[in-house]
């Protein structure tokens, strides 16, 4: 296994194990002081960044099932913990009052570390969005600067097309200038040679 494979697991595994260690703090999450708050505080901290660095090695829908798998795996455990070591976890009269307060705690921690998964992945969706408007706008400042090319060559085409029109229409006047031209010099010429035929007869 290589190194990357250790990293990415071990993270699963932290947050796993530290669900489960949790069981054994006597601070309670119901419980009301500042003491029991901020070792709550750094337990859930821990929770969210475990689920934050998770979201960088795995996929969203791998990632959700595997915190979700481990809650459940580490649920169970703690439920079996719970009711051999009835006297040591004794937080209520009742078994099954204590399996729900501690099932609570690993649902609680496991979905924080869902939430910090959560909040990375909304993160990184916002920079890809980012990235992609600033692509999109590139792309259009692009298309427009090409829009204002394609007219400006269309421009000149029309242009360099009327002024082909222009000297072929001169032409074709001064074409039929010099043909009726020729015409009118041919026909007096041929009126001068009958004339000089006339004479020549008489």
């Amino acid at each position: 296994m290589s190194t990357n494979k250790y990293v990415t697991y071990s993270f699963p595994i932290l947050l796993s194990v530290m669900i489960f260690i949790s069981n054994f703090l006597e601070t309670s999450i119901f419980s009301v002081g500042e003491n029991n708050f901020a070792v709550w505080f750094v337990i859930s901290f821990l929770a969210f960044g475990f689920g934050w660095l998770m979201s960088k090695y795995f996929e969203w829908n791998i990632g959700i099932n595997v915190i979700l798998s481990l809650t459940v795996a580490t649920t169970i455990l703690t439920i079996l913990v719970v009711s051999f070591f009835k006297e040591y976890f004794s937080s209520s009269e009742f078994l099954v009052e204590n399996i729900f307060l501690y099932s609570l705690r690993n649902i609680i921690l496991g979905a924080t570390g869902y939430f910090g998964m959560a909040v990375a992945e909304i993160y990184k969706i916002k920079k890809e969005y980012e990235i992609i408007k600033e692509k999109l706008q590139v792309y259009q400042e692009t298309i427009g600067s090409s829009k204002k090319e394609a007219e400006i060559l269309l421009r000149e085409a029309q242009a360099k097309a009327l002024q082909i029109i222009t000297e072929a229409e001169s032409s074709a006047k001064n074409m039929i200038l010099k043909k009726e031209r020729i015409e009118r010099e041919l026909r007096e010429f041929i009126q001068i040679e009958k004339e000089l035929i006339k004479k020549y007869e008489e």
